[in-house]
């Protein structure tokens, strides 16, 4: 029997992936069952639950794979020369989650939106959640910090407070564009200009 490469693990486990993220944006992710996925696939069900246990590991490795895409993009957004301000990244990550929505093979938000539902009380699902979001709101404090060195945000707030809102701010603009319709990264990134314009110290 020839021996099984770590790339074709790879693509194989990647096909699975696919497979559900597209059955879970059409369907649902209560509605989507094993059944399904396999059948999307093309594999067997052998061949699938050699990769995955259960549906929950598969829109869990659905999570790690979109949240380590972020985490990738804030490692280019914080090594720029020129800081950018917490509007500036924002409008960065929201035009990656329009593209990675727009991409062929399901709309991952879609998916993101149920996951994080999900994740309340679902030990498997939060598990991912909670370490990729603890690190992608460390990565928005790190923009509030450097927001501060260049004098974009006052000295005497607290970075990890600007994070918290900036991290609450994403699914926010995702549920509104998937309900909606009518939020796009430009609407978005001016709305929070303003609020963040309108918050500054009047000079006297």
């Amino acid at each position: 029997m020839p021996k099984v490469t770590a790339e074709h693990r790879l693509a194989r486990r990647e096909q699975i992936v696919q497979a559900a993220l597209h059955c879970v944006a059409e369907n649902g992710f209560h509605k989507t069952t094993m059944a399904d996925v396999i059948r999307e696939s093309g594999l067997s069900a052998g061949a699938v639950y050699g990769y995955f246990r259960s549906k929950d590991e598969i829109i869990a490795a659905i999570a790690d794979q979109a949240l380590s895409a972020v985490d990738e993009l804030f490692e280019g957004i914080l090594s720029t020369e020129d800081p950018l301000s917490p509007a500036e990244a924002m409008r960065v990550v929201l035009d990656h989650v329009v593209k990675t929505a727009e991409r062929s093979g399901g709309d991952v938000t879609r998916v993101g939106l149920q996951a994080w539902a999900e994740s309340v009380h679902n030990p498997t699902i939060a598990a991912v959640a909670r370490e990729k979001y603890t690190i992608l709101r460390t990565h928005y404090t790190a923009v509030a910090r450097r927001a501060q060195l260049d004098g974009t945000l006052p000295s005497d707030v607290d970075p990890e407070h600007v994070a918290q809102v900036l991290f609450g701010m994403l699914p926010g603009f995702i549920l509104q564009r998937l309900l909606l319709g009518d939020v796009t990264p430009e609407s978005y990134t001016a709305g929070l200009n303003a609020l963040l314009g309108s918050a500054a110290p009047r000079r006297p």
